[in-house]
């Protein structure tokens, strides 16, 4: 499956907003190759050269409804920095079994593949979630214990599933209202 800005859905499709299936294991071969398509389009958005040859735009995750794909699968890669190690993996049927009452959010807001132009204001997250779910690069089931940048990427995607986009977070009077006072602000 060839994915790149023209095969990505817009947020105004029907398929944003659907809530997507489980997905049966082991893997089918059509699965795993929706998923490895996934996987590729994250990793390959990272270089600015493929961006521009290949029609990706930036990103460090993708659900499978932004291609159609009514199933749940995501794809998250995260290069890493000097506060946030790097982080890989290509889960079906992840699920978020516990989270933090302390909040964070991305202070520059979030963005998505499927909504353009962005949406300003603030998209309040859990700070710290387990997910729980089967790893296509290891095949294994993992449960992941993930804070602050990579669980809202993590949060960000898995909505998705249940048809939810991050500006459905944001508050509709007051986009940039604060948030309570030991959330966590990432900048």
């Amino acid at each position: 499956m060839l994915i790149n800005n023209n095969t990505i859905l817009p947020d105004t499709d029907k398929a944003l907003r659907a809530k997507c299936e489980p997905v049966s294991l082991p893997l089918s071969d059509d699965d795993r190759a929706v998923l490895e398509s996934m996987i590729n389009y994250v990793r390959d958005s990272h270089d600015e050269e493929k961006r521009k040859t290949l029609g990706l735009r930036a990103a460090v995750g993708i659900a499978a409804p932004q291609v159609g794909v009514l199933k749940q699968m995501v794809a998250i890669s995260i290069e890493g920095n000097e506060k946030v190690p790097p982080v890989e993996y290509a889960l079906v049927n992840p699920k978020i079994i516990s989270n933090s009452v302390q909040l964070a959010y991305l202070e520059y807001g979030e963005s998505c593949l499927s909504v353009v132009p962005d949406r300003e204001g603030y998209v309040p997250r859990y700070a710290r979630i387990t997910v729980k779910g089967y790893d296509m690069l290891t095949d294994k089931e993992v449960t992941l214990r993930l804070r602050n940048y990579p669980a809202i990427v993590f949060q960000h995607e898995i909505d998705h599933l249940s048809g939810i986009l991050y500006y459905d977070h944001i508050n509709k009077e007051d986009p940039f209202k604060e948030l309570p006072p030991d959330s966590i602000s990432i900048g």
